[in-house]
């Protein structure tokens, strides 16, 4: 049995989807309300029929449905899929989001390119960092090598575009005896892309932190990543656009509790 992680520990489990009969302008609308996306899967109950993104809507009639202008022969994820081999799909061939299908073809989650990355770095121990700059040296086939620096906040570019109240006081918590872990960050050609610690580093911005400790991979050529495409698209430039979520519970909190309960 492999040890490797599986999509199903990292998909997101709550899909949004729209319905085939669902107008143009429909699906525009809430791609233009919605947080972060840019296109859904299309499904008939729990069906996958195809994927519509923002740039299949462009230049069609607001009236037209959506079965008559999404992709219908889209690449799917099983549960049981290793994350590597879903990174490979994702970032070799442009998809940002791959649903997860189970083995009677039901949506069962979708999967991201961030997600990907994070799948490698839960924690950043000197396992986890090497586990993503192997993963970064398999997909996309380059030289990399990974130096301890002191970071200022102010030059980070986040990949998550928000964080949780509750766990930033465990962070503070951290911080303010000195446990805190490194960050993970990627070093592509000068923009150092934050690749996990968001929750420390906004911790460290309310407390008037302006740097921290981190373990930056440093890439010797620059790389289109994916997790710096969704950056760019979610408007994400600086620590400054990260929103902190006062409300609810962590989701995963929220997805443990009801998975146990099943």
């Amino acid at each position: 049995m492999s040890g490797r992680p599986k999509v199903k520990e990292y998909m997101t489990r709550e899909v949004q989807t729209v319905a085939p009969t669902d107008t143009v302008s429909d699906v525009a609308r809430r791609i233009k309300e919605s947080e972060g996306h840019n296109g859904f899967p299309v499904s008939e109950g729990r069906k996958v029929e195809g994927f519509v993104s923002a740039s299949d809507l462009l230049l069609v009639d607001d009236d037209a449905p959506i079965f008559t202008v999404m992709a219908e022969n889209i690449i799917v994820a099983h549960p049981e899929m290793d994350v590597i081999d879903a990174a490979r799909v994702i970032l070799r061939s442009g998809i940002q989001k791959l649903p997860v299908v189970d083995d009677a073809d039901n949506l069962v989650g979708i999967i991201s390119n961030t997600d990907v990355v994070r799948s490698q770095i839960e924690r950043a121990t000197p396992e986890k960092v090497g586990k993503l700059m192997r993963t970064l040296e398999q997909i996309h086939e380059i030289r990399l090598h990974q130096e301890p620096r002191v970071v200022e906040l102010s030059d980070l570019t986040p990949t998550q575009g928000r964080v949780y109240a509750d766990e930033l006081e465990g962070r503070k918590y951290e911080l303010e005896r000195g446990l805190a872990e490194p960050l993970v960050v990627i070093d592509n050609a000068g923009e150092l892309l934050l690749a996990d610690g968001h929750h420390r580093v906004m911790a460290a911005h309310q407390l008037g932190i302006e740097e921290m400790d981190a373990s930056v991979i440093v890439l010797e050529e620059r790389v289109d990543l994916g997790m710096q495409r969704t950056a760019d698209e979610e408007g994400l430039r600086t620590i400054e656009d990260i929103e902190i979520a006062d409300y609810g519970r962590h989701p995963l909190i929220e997805t443990t509790r009801r998975l146990q309960e099943k």
